[in-house]
């Protein structure tokens, strides 16, 4: 995977070449690199790793960074890997010519996150409508198969 993320708004894409391909093909584009990820992926320490229509999965390691003063991972850092994976969800269903926004997500961590150990955040659709697409997804230890969190998302279609 060469997947790269845009330092810059100039290296990012058009809305207009985006609404020019279905979603998959865009999501293919950053999985083979020739498209740029979500910039905010690099300070999350995300990175897409498969795609299929309505399935996406991204693997991610929480450092130091990402913690609490309680020693552990902060929520939001899951809560910023599950609405990535589950609007890729969503995504990876839309035909040329259109977009997404979440309307809303919900995250519950099921045991504290370790830092320092690989996730993989699995996005699975259950509807994709004219008006709306909804996603489920979980985190689990790559290592280890546990599950650390799970997730929902419902979004608009634009």
């Amino acid at each position: 995977m060469t997947q790269f993320t845009a330092t810059s708004p100039e290296q990012l894409l058009g809305l207009d070449q985006m609404r020019a391909m279905s979603g998959l093909e865009f999501l293919q584009g950053i999985l083979d690199g020739k498209i740029s990820g979500a910039p905010m992926a690099t300070a999350m320490n995300l990175i897409l790793e498969t795609i299929a229509p309505g399935r996406v999965t991204f693997l991610g390691t929480p450092e130091f960074r990402h913690s609490n003063p309680m020693h552990t991972t902060h929520g939001g850092w899951a809560g910023a890997m599950l609405d990535s994976v589950l609007g890729c969800t969503v995504l990876s269903n839309l035909e040329k010519g259109s977009g997404y926004t979440t309307l809303e997500y919900k995250v519950n961590i099921t045991r504290a996150i370790p830092m320092g150990l690989q996730m993989r955040a699995i996005g699975t659709s259950q509807h994709a409508g004219r008006s709306t697409g909804v996603a489920n997804g979980e985190i689990r230890g790559v290592a280890d198969g546990r599950l650390y969190a799970t997730g929902s998302t419902t979004c608009i279609i634009l």
